[in-house]
């Protein structure tokens, strides 16, 4: 069976404009284990990471293909346009190691893409609005998680900016939200909004904020890739107090040369996200899993990049992770979630 699914070749807009019905005759699988998300019990171990889910239509399509853990896309407090096509573009890569290696691009979707959106954005009226309808029409059982981002102006101080994760956080939990996840990385952004994980003090500020924002609402940090794993434990130290949990890995920067040689996006790295992250983020996600453990804390990992199978979860929580969340094989293949239920009902004693 083939279902519908984002379309690559047209922009982000028409892609928002035509989401999918969600289909009707589609037998999920049901499985006897409890599972866990950021601490709410959940049916499945299917969630999806920000990225898939452009709005609320998107959302319920996703819901109905067996996904229990929605996260609605990356929003603003103000609205961003997309980046220019190709957003998705498919590359040839190597099992990743660490960020800045070059990639020649690909005419076919294998495993793996150079994602280039921008983190763009409707306005908060709209989204809001989007927000709370979605929430009242997604089945009680499932959670809905809302991605948010601050957008700094050039002048802005980290204050300002820790105020505005705040705003859009506190208007995603007051539209319905049950969890908030602040983006605190995105390759493809390089002023502070894309880069705060790697900058422990001022994660440390927004992280408070946020907190003091939502009150108890579960929260979920999303942070990026490591190259030295010195640094987790000093991002680790900072959120923990705030955060719940936290998501990684958010792709892992590298250059794209087309055809010829020539660069892609102008010369400027973009995250790739697929199977050639998987083995490097299952290795982060046991890195601060072992440290939270060292430390005593309670804050959970979510792990994020490659997973496509049953085996691939399996991995992901045996190296410490709570819980998963899948976005690119969700994109190629919508029917993913039923076969990795199938593959795990079958497997239930």
């Amino acid at each position: 069976m083939s279902l519908p699914r984002y379309d690559t070749a047209q922009t982000y807009r028409w892609n928002y404009d035509r989401a999918p019905e969600p289909p009707a005759g589609i037998e999920i699988p049901r499985i006897d284990r409890q599972w866990s998300y950021c601490g709410r019990p959940v049916r499945s171990p299917l969630a999806i990471a920000a990225g898939p889910l452009l709005n609320g239509r998107w959302i319920l399509y996703y819901a109905a293909l067996g996904f229990d853990v929605l996260t609605y896309k990356t929003v603003r407090s103000r609205p961003r346009d997309c980046y220019p096509l190709p957003n998705l573009q498919p590359v040839d890569s190597p099992p990743l190691a660490a960020s800045g290696t070059k990639l020649r691009s690909s005419n076919v979707m294998r495993d793996s893409w150079a994602v280039s959106f921008g983190m763009p954005s409707m306005s908060p009226e709209v989204w809001q609005a989007d927000v709370e309808r979605t929430r009242c029409l997604l089945a009680k059982d499932k959670l809905l998680s809302v991605s948010v981002v601050g957008s700094p102006e050039a002048d802005w101080t980290i204050d300002q900016l820790a105020d505005d994760f705040a705003l859009c956080a506190r208007w995603a939990i007051e539209s319905g939200a049950d969890i908030v996840e602040t983006n605190f990385s995105c390759p493809n952004v390089a002023s502070a909004d894309g880069q705060l994980y790697q900058e422990p003090r001022a994660a440390t500020l927004v992280a408070q904020r946020v907190r003091q924002s939502i009150g108890k609402t579960p929260y979920v940090i999303k942070v990026g890739f490591f190259d030295d794993s010195l640094p987790c434990g000093e991002l680790l130290d900072a959120v923990a107090p705030f955060a719940d949990a936290l998501a990684m890995t958010n792709c892992i920067a590298a250059s794209v040369e087309g055809a010829g040689g020539a660069p892609l996006f102008d010369g400027q790295p973009r995250g790739i996200g697929g199977e050639a992250i998987r083995a490097a983020s299952v290795e982060q996600v046991r890195s601060f899993a072992s440290l939270a453990q060292q430390r005593s804390l309670t804050t959970k990992i979510i792990g994020v990049g490659g997973i496509s199978s049953a085996a691939d979860i399996k991995e992901y929580l045996d190296a410490g992770a709570e819980a998963i969340q899948i976005a690119t094989a969700a994109m190629i293949d919508p029917l993913v979630g039923v076969r990795i239920l199938s593959d795990l009902a079958r497997k239930q004693p």
